[in-house]
């Protein structure tokens, strides 16, 4: 008798959808395709790099792989290695003349093939650091702060460092915590229920909490005042809060935009404390609100939509249509230089107002320019288990379908350098996605509940998850290998933390960060890198460090 096989798991049929797409990939570059001559240059000082022109295969001219020969050739090892963003000059396809591209990841099919480039020419390619400084992964629990009576629901660490963090809580309140000596400084009451959301101004001088009071709140982190009375207008819970980024405002102007369960966004001048302008239009729960740097606010609702709106009037621009579900949540590939404003890694603050318009203005032009161009991406999280990327300047179609969560997509966020998407997902899964195009990258497993929240680090090379299964957990977006002893390969299996791993797996992960009781709802990391700040259902603030 015929022995009738089992059909196969999923994990052998994506094993095998996986080799066919390796294999239709290398069919795409023929073996006699030849090689590349190239010379690379520093971005910034223009000066080349290493003693000549190397040879690279041109089925190998990846931008991973260039990464990994620049390193090699300045001598750098594993711990030391540095993500590169590379460009070349390529003649536009109609008008022939010169323009700056990004590489592409085939450039085969992309450059050569067209006859944009030739390999018998030397290729002159610029390679600037996508990180000019380093942030050292967290390891440890360095306060743990009591205070709130309730689940901490939001926390957002001060634009300028690590030393201030903010918290919101379902007890009525929020509270200003001193990172550096791990204590509270101080206690914002005022509120009558829950803070569902708080936010610094980019300038470090306020910061708004929002409630399910139905108001919203303006206070000095100095004094931990409140700045005027309550802000009414909104009629239910208030869900989101986006202040008007910093090289947009007018002089001494502050504006901020409340997103609303009751359908609508309103706008504030938080300095009179009036609405200027109400934004209506959704048909259901305004989920999240988003202030870009480019003119427009992008708000999204359990009505299925996302809507770009003008910020200068408050006309609606386009409805982006494309989810059937709730959209859960919003992130801009401009979110980090946004809520920074002119603050950075070297801490200097220009003296004028002027001058801290013009470096907030600069740092925005320069994270936002791409090819010459400025563009703001955008990416939604729905209910329907799926992601788009969306270039709302260049109209309502989306530019990727990002699919694979199995259950609601909860938080999705920009890496700093605006290369890649992470999304924290019900499933117990963060994915990690190409920002450019959509384009999946890799699972990061190891949560055992729901994910979420994650925050990437300043320098994009790290990223932290918090979830319902109690821990944090760290993940190294560079070189998914070995780091410091702290990185461990899911191909091993490690009896003292639990890892249980499959061989040839994909999914690399660090421990746990273990610490607190219940159930962890917000995290963030702070913009100079150096701690982490979480909070949950067991009430206490927790402050990691390296």
């Amino acid at each position: 008798m015929t022995t009738v096989l089992p059909p196969p798991s999923k994990r052998q049929r994506t094993d095998a959808a996986e080799r066919a797409r390796q294999q239709q990939d290398i069919e795409e570059i023929p073996s006699d395709a030849g090689s590349l001559r190239i010379q690379f240059f520093d971005e910034t000082t223009g000066l080349p790099i290493g003693q000549g022109p190397v040879l690279v295969p041109v089925a190998d001219a990846t931008p991973k792989n260039l990464e990994l020969l620049l390193n090699a050739l300045q001598g750098h090892d594993s711990s030391d290695h540095i993500p590169y963003r590379f460009t070349l000059p390529v003649p536009d396809k109609k008008t022939k003349e010169p323009a700056t591209t990004a590489f592409p990841t085939n450039i085969y099919k992309t450059l050569i093939t067209p006859g944009l480039i030739s390999t018998e020419e030397v290729q002159n390619i610029s390679a600037a650091p996508q990180a000019v400084f380093k942030v050292q992964a967290v390891s440890r629990c360095a306060s743990t702060i009591p205070g709130h009576g309730e689940a901490i629901l939001a926390a957002q660490f001060s634009p300028r460092s690590s030393s201030r963090l903010v918290t919101g809580s379902g007890d009525g309140t929020a509270r200003i915590f001193d990172c550096d000596t791990g204590t509270p400084v101080h206690t914002l009451k005022g509120h009558s229920s829950w803070v569902l959301a708080v936010s610094w101004s980019p300038d470090e001088s306020r910061i708004a909490t929002g409630s399910m009071d139905n108001t919203v709140k303006i206070w000095n982190p100095k004094t931990g005042e409140s700045l005027g009375k309550p802000m009414k207008g909104h009629t239910k819970w208030v869900t989101s809060l986006a202040w008007e980024p910093y090289h947009m405002q007018k002089q001494s102007e502050m504006r901020l935009a409340s997103a609303s369960k009751d359908f609508t966004v309103r706008i504030w001048s938080t300095n009179q404390q009036t609405i200027e302008q109400v934004l209506s239009g959704h048909k259901g729960s305004v989920s999240c609100v988003k202030w870009g740097g480019t003119g427009f606010i992008y708000t999204s609702s359990h009505d299925k939509t996302v809507k770009v709106w003008n910020a200068k009037d408050g006309t609606l621009a386009h409805s982006l249509n494309a989810h059937a579900h709730w959209v859960n949540h919003l992130a801009l590939s401009t979110d980090f230089v946004l809520r920074t404003g002119y603050f950075d890694h070297t801490g200097q603050i220009p003296d004028s107002e002027e001058g801290k318009k013009s470096k907030a203005t600069e740092r925005f032009q320069k994270a936002s320019t791409i090819q010459g161009e400025v563009v703001e991406r955008l990416v939604s999280a729905s209910d329907d288990f799926t992601m788009y990327l969306w270039e709302p300047a260049k109209g309502s179609k989306p530019t990727a379908r990002m699919l694979g969560h199995q259950k609601q997509v909860n938080h999705v966020t920009f890496s700093p350098d605006g290369l890649t998407i992470a999304s924290s997902s019900f499933d117990n899964h963060t994915k990690l996605w190409s920002a450019r195009d959509g384009k999946f990258i890799n699972t990061l497993r190891g949560h055992v509940g729901a994910v979420y929240q994650s925050a990437f680090s300043a320098d994009s090379r790290l990223l932290v998850t918090a979830s319902k299964d109690t821990t944090l957990k760290v993940w190294d977006m560079r070189t998914h290998k070995l780091s410091s002893g702290k990185l461990l390969r899911s191909d091993i299996l490690d009896s003292d933390i639990g890892i249980i791993s499959h061989e040839n797996s994909a999914d690399y992960f660090f421990a746990d960060l273990p610490g607190h009781q219940d159930e962890v709802y917000a995290v963030d990391w702070s913009p100079d890198g150096q701690r982490v700040g979480s909070g949950g259902k067991d009430k206490a603030v927790r402050i990691w460090r390296h």
